[in-house]
């Protein structure tokens, strides 16, 4: 059986600051300022650049389509923050509904 690949982890950093400007057709400058309002906030090299993954390139999306819409940097992070939230509760739910049915 072949290992994993670093690509195969939607969360390996393997994106530089350039590459996900141009694959998402954004501005450097933009992409650090989300970086500094703690909207995203990717991995950094040994030397202290900016590595993306493919779930931060995502996420970059998600948050560049609520800009578009005329949301704040500060509304966004609110946004992503409780969409953090969400997720995690329907999981704890579902772990929930899955004890309750091996105790039926």
């Amino acid at each position: 059986m072949m290992a994993d690949l670093p690509f195969d982890d939607e969360h390996a950093p393997l994106y530089s600051l350039g590459q996900v400007a141009e694959m998402l057709q954004v501005q450097q400058a933009y992409l650090r300022r989300l970086d500094q309002h703690d909207v995203i906030s990717p991995s950094r090299s040994s030397g202290g650049q900016r590595r993306y993954s493919r779930r931060d390139i995502m996420t970059v999306q998600h948050v560049t389509r609520m800009a578009e819409e005329g949301m704040t940097l500060i509304a966004i992070r609110r946004i992503l923050e409780l969409e953090r939230e969400l997720a995690e509760l329907r999981e704890e739910l579902k772990e929930a509904r899955a004890r309750l049915r091996e105790l039926e």
